[in-house]
């Protein structure tokens, strides 16, 4: 596989996936470069490609003489493909550019679930309660006891998040951390947060916390499977920064998601627009497929702490 241009950069976790279908991966920039040089750098790396695919990943406009000279490579059975697109059919996510030029043509496809496509998460969201109903009893029994040794005070821990359209609702969870928390302010919470006490830390690290949330799943405040619910505080932050953030709202939020599958965990703008990219690929191409595919990865994820990065989706 060619990659012509530097508009966007793969991580490391996305490259290793990519090898799985191009073991051969050639980059090419195209910024300041001649049309002749940059046809030569291709036509040297078509020589040594075993995989015939070219993914145009440039910020400015390609020139007359590079579009022909692609259309006919094309005609001799060598592909070429936008980042765009690539990113979709190759990594599952939309990719997001801040610049106010770019072409946002894929938000027309992005839209609330249809009544079927409603029925069907409703559907799947009472099986999975029906599943888990004793497992989170048993889970908030033994919570009650440990929390009673290790950080006296409440059972669960209410904050508010946000939903379906923008509209508020009180998110609830297994309290994992100390009730002064948060004294000195609002922050992302961390994989080995020096907040929780020795449980907490446990069921955090095992999701347990998140299993009493099957409560806003029955009241249909959230799906089983969604965009995660963030607080007011972030979602003001990231919708002046992130472009089409705010689309993540059109859906109800989930306990799980394709971000929380495919995205390490993180904090702050770069890894809420990573997230973002992932969740508008699940808006946009929802089926009940792609739903019990993230189930699925999400038990394989709960039990080996592996992430969708070491096999294919």
């Amino acid at each position: 596989m060619i990659v012509l241009g530097d508009k966007y950069s793969f991580s490391t976790i996305e490259y290793n996936r990519i090898k799985r279908n191009f073991p051969s991966l050639i980059h090419i920039s195209y910024k300041k470069r001649s049309i002749k040089k940059s046809i030569d750098k291709i036509e040297k790396a078509l020589n040594s490609n075993r995989k015939k695919l070219i993914v145009l990943n440039t910020q400015t406009i390609l020139s007359p003489k590079l579009i022909t000279y692609l259309t006919k490579l094309e005609i001799q059975g060598i592909k070429y493909i936008t980042i765009e697109h690539f990113l979709e059919i190759y990594l599952q996510k939309c990719f997001i550019s801040e610049e106010l030029s770019a072409n946002s043509s894929f938000l027309e496809d992005i839209h609330p679930y249809t009544f079927l496509q409603y029925l069907q998460k409703r559907v799947i969201d009472y099986s999975i309660i029906s599943i888990l109903l004793i497992p989170t009893l048993i889970a908030m029994i033994y919570t009650k006891f440990k929390i009673g040794k290790e950080s006296p005070g409440p059972l669960f821990f209410q904050q508010a998040r946000i939903g379906l359209r923008e509209k508020e609702f009180s998110c609830i969870k297994l309290r994992s951390m100390h009730q002064d928390a948060e004294k000195n302010g609002a922050r992302f919470a961390s994989d080995d947060d020096p907040r929780t006490f020795p449980w907490g830390k446990t069921i955090r690290y095992r999701k347990i916390d998140e299993l009493i949330q099957l409560w806003n799943v029955f009241k249909g405040e959230m799906h089983f499977v969604g965009p995660r619910p963030e607080r007011q505080i972030w979602t003001n932050k990231f919708e002046k920064s992130i472009p089409y953030y705010g689309q993540r709202h059109l859906v109800a939020p989930g306990i799980t998601g394709l971000a929380q599958i495919k995205y390490q965990y993180g904090s702050g703008k770069l890894d809420a627009k990573e997230k973002l990219m992932y969740d508008l690929y699940y808006i946009k191409n929802w089926s009940f497929s792609l739903e019990l595919s993230i189930i699925w990865k999400t038990i394989l994820f709960v039990l080996t702490k592996k992430r969708e990065d070491l096999s294919n989706f």
